[in-house]
């Protein structure tokens, strides 16, 4: 059962980050076609660093007893997928609050005299 651990704390965290993202409304669900559109772009961009990382030898699996052994690709396991959305949702998470926070603090602009 051990070999389900993994996957199963990266499937707790994004449901935390998704619990954040409902509450707050911060991508996902504030604009989520574009929060959407970001996580699907960087998931692609890095399951290919990965796929060039393997093809170079670089990246490979060893030995692994929390993974399930379900394989997306050579050297490339199903826990990888879920590592890549938590990863880039919760950086989409990051991002659009530290955003969020900095236009709330910017001085309001004087309206310039007619």
């Amino acid at each position: 059962m051990s070999h389900f651990a993994y996957l199963a704390g990266l499937i707790i965290s994004l449901a935390g980050l998704v619990v954040l993202d409902l509450r707050f409304r911060i991508a996902v669900f504030d604009r989520p076609r574009a929060a959407l559109l970001t996580i699907a772009i960087g998931v692609a961009v890095f399951l290919a660093w990965d796929a060039i990382g393997v093809g170079l030898g670089i990246f490979f699996i060893g030995d692994a007893p929390y993974l399930t052994g379900v394989l997306l690709a050579p050297e490339v396991p199903l826990e990888e997928l879920f590592f890549l959305l938590l990863l880039v949702y919760q950086t989409l998470l990051l991002w659009r609050w530290l955003d969020r926070r900095a236009r709330e603090r910017r001085p309001a602009t004087a309206e310039a005299a007619p």
